[in-house]
């Protein structure tokens, strides 16, 4: 009695976290691809070239694991085929330990993406989690024979449907943009506020004198102490945004961008945007002459296919470069648009949701 309450405990609390784990995902399967493509980009250079292909099937497969996420989660929890889903949780978390591993005492990919933009661990936390998951998991695998084979039929109809709704919710957040916007220059923010320390940073100063180390709050003013390392106290107050640039030949236009009333078009990548993505933006770009409102183009790409781009489309604008990781961040879709306000991001779209010129000008009046 007892072994079969723990077990249900244990059952209830991983798949409780993979539930959790896979519908924030679900919520941005694009970025869930982007963070694959890190790790196949690392692994490329370090274990095997071959790895550099997966990239082209990156969000493919970033739906298949974070609808997996959810379903498994799910099925272990209401006790639906609970020996197979075992044994894809034990391969699953396997395979997420070892990304989790690598990162971490690699050092190469800094946030393993586990829940999203929602809640970011260090290397070393994502790996202390996966190993707590990999033990539960663990003993629910040894038990395995004492689990039940089949669920009852509402448990059955249970996962069918979470397969369902999940490959639904995740297919929309592609077509279009995340239901919940967790990132840093989501809806509402401030990008030049948020360029700034929430508050003074503050720093220790580690220092040796005579082989011994000591910490102090101030630089010490005595003789004697040979400089270590500085260390920052209160790493929450460090800005949200960090990297945020943009500039063309002429040169840096960041100050720009965040005055007066802007509607930027993103793109990460200009080779691969479909021309025909571009028919509303042709509309938004000729609609919007002669106002208050000044359309403008930031890709992570060359100025020649910038310049290339605006002269194919007959686009009245000024083009900018960004960096495509910042781009990416910003807008999940390629290209889409943001409208800006003094700095402040009023709405962002997809391309498939591009807004009419009186809409735009509805929102920045």
């Amino acid at each position: 009695m007892l072994k079969n309450t723990s077990l249900f405990l244990i059952r209830l609390f991983v798949g409780g976290l993979f539930i959790f784990s896979g519908l924030i995902k679900v919520n941005d399967p694009v970025g869930t691809a982007i963070k694959l493509e890190e790790y196949f980009d690392v692994f490329a250079t370090d274990i095997a070239s071959f790895f550099y292909l997966f990239k082209d099937i990156a969000l493919p497969l970033a739906v298949f694991l974070v609808v997996a996420e959810v379903v498994l989660g799910v099925m272990l929890i209401v006790g639906v085929r609970l020996r197979f889903t075992v044994w894809a949780l034990s391969l699953m978390i396997l395979f997420f330990t070892f990304l989790t591993f690598y990162s971490a005492y690699f050092n190469k990919v800094t946030d393993c993406g586990c829940f999203g933009d929602a809640i970011k661990l260090t290397p070393w936390e994502s790996f202390i989690k996966d190993i707590i998951l990999l033990v539960l998991i663990g003993v629910l695998f040894y038990f395995r024979k004492d689990l039940s084979k089949q669920g009852p039929s509402w448990a059955n109809w249970t996962a069918r449907i979470s397969l369902v709704l999940s490959l639904i919710l995740a297919i929309t957040a592609i077509r279009n943009l995340p239901f919940i916007d967790f990132r840093a220059y989501k809806e509402g923010v401030n990008i030049q506020e948020a360029m700034l320390p929430s508050a003074p940073l503050q720093y220790s100063y580690v220092m040796e004198k005579d082989g011994d180390l000591y910490t102090f709050d101030q630089y010490p003013m005595e003789e004697g102490y040979e400089f270590v390392e500085m260390k920052l106290i209160n790493e929450e107050a460090l800005p949200k945004i960090s990297d945020f640039a943009v500039w063309n030949s002429e040169g840096d236009y960041t100050e720009g961008i965040l005055s007066g009333k802007k509607a930027v078009i993103l793109a990460f990548n200009l080779a691969k945007v479909n021309p025909d993505h571009l028919t509303a933006f042709d509309a938004l770009v000729s609609q919007l002459e002669g106002s208050n409102i000044t359309p403008i183009l930031v890709a992570a790409s060359s100025e020649d296919e910038i310049q290339a781009l605006i002269a194919e489309r007959k686009w009245n604008l000024v083009g900018y470069q960004g960096d495509a990781t910042v781009i990416k961040t910003i807008m999940r879709s390629n290209p889409g648009i943001m409208l800006l306000e003094d700095g402040v991001v009023v709405k962002k779209y997809h391309h498939r949701n591009t807004p009419d010129a009186q809409e735009v000008k509805r929102l920045l009046q």
